[in-house]
């Protein structure tokens, strides 16, 4: 079938082009009654105007794009992304925008990704995800004048507007809650240290297990996923001073690093106690069910897309705190043995 053009619907109207484009964008030049009557041979004809037209003609892309520097595999097995978009779309859906979503390589590409939006008009605004401490897209964003809203934080995003969490303070409440139940030797496998929340989950790590005065403590390095999560346990695991707690960074490692304690003949809570960062369902779905840090992540993601669909409106860019993660005490966590 042959896609219908604007002269089509134009041609059935028995109006001009222009009007059609002027019915079609919103914008003044035809009546009311002119425009409602083009909009409905346009849906009848199944007519869709084109992104270069709808650039040429100044409208809205009715689109927010998403640009994840992480790799594809690691997408598809971490419940938080997936969370957090689903709370983005819920929100988009509402409002009859998509969401433009794309992978990248590094952080060049990204900035690639967005200079190539901007100059083919193809989404009104960008959502962006893990935040560094140098951020090149910050910057590249702010030439552009691309409206963004960033998801992390605090500080380190120049004007951009951005909604964060208190990663701090819900790191804190994890520690305080071990050191409660008698753990001096506490471990944490971290996320990337690139990241700025996992720099700022490191500084509080250390910060509270000073205060508390706990010195046999560490943290080691993984890329969220649940091998590099596996081998990072097995070598906390086999030290000397084995920890008696270990923190990690997402649900997917705790649950890969339980794995390992039990390969290991060490009993979960008994010897080794687990706390996991992000509340899904696999911390409820494995034995014993993970103690963990979590929050609305999908009402995170909505919050994100509206202060970001307000930005595109033409309101000023602004900060926002989301929900403070908060700890769960299930079956993975107890009194270490030697206390």
């Amino acid at each position: 079938m042959k896609r219908p053009t604007i002269a089509d619907v134009a041609r059935r109207a028995g109006v001009s082009k222009g009007a059609v484009s002027y019915a079609l964008n919103g914008q003044p030049g035809v009546s009311e009654a002119t425009r409602r009557r083009i909009l409905a041979i346009a849906a009848e004809l199944g007519f869709r105007p084109s992104n270069a037209a709808r650039a040429l003609s100044g409208a809205t892309a009715k689109a927010v794009g998403l640009a994840l520097c992480r790799p594809a595999r690691t997408l598809g097995i971490e419940p938080f992304f997936m969370a957090l978009i689903s709370g983005v779309e819920a929100e988009l859906s509402a409002r009859s925008y998509a969401l433009t979503l794309q992978v990248v390589a590094d952080q060049e590409a990204e900035i690639a990704v967005y200079r190539g939006w901007w100059a083919e008009r193809r989404v009104d605004g960008v959502l962006v995800c893990d935040l560094r401490t140098d951020d090149r897209r910050v910057p590249a964003l702010e030439e552009l004048q691309l409206p963004a809203v960033v998801i992390g934080g605090p500080g380190h995003t120049g004007s951009l507007a951005s909604v964060w969490s208190d990663d701090a303070a819900a790191l804190v409440e994890a520690v305080e809650y071990l050191a409660a139940l008698g753990h001096r030797r506490i471990a944490r496998v971290g996320g990337l240290p690139t990241l700025l929340h996992t720099e700022i989950r490191t500084e509080a790590f250390t910060g509270v297990c000073r205060r508390l005065g706990l010195h046999e403590t560490s943290t080691v390095w993984s890329d969220y996923t649940g091998e590099e999560g596996a081998r990072a346990t097995r070598r906390l695991l086999s030290s000397a001073h084995r920890p008696t707690a270990v923190i990690y960074d997402n649900d997917v490692m705790a649950v890969a690093g339980l794995a390992v304690a039990q390969e290991m003949g060490l009993a979960v809570p008994g010897d080794l106690s687990i706390v996991a960062w992000d509340d899904s369902p696999l911390c409820r779905l494995v034995h014993p069910p993970l103690t963990a840090l979590g929050r609305d992540i999908p009402a995170y993601g909505a919050h994100a897309a509206r202060r970001l669909l307000a930005v595109v409106a033409g309101e000023p860019a602004s900060v926002a705190q989301d929900e403070t993660a908060h700890l769960t005490p299930r079956g993975s966590t107890a009194p270490p043995r030697d206390r």
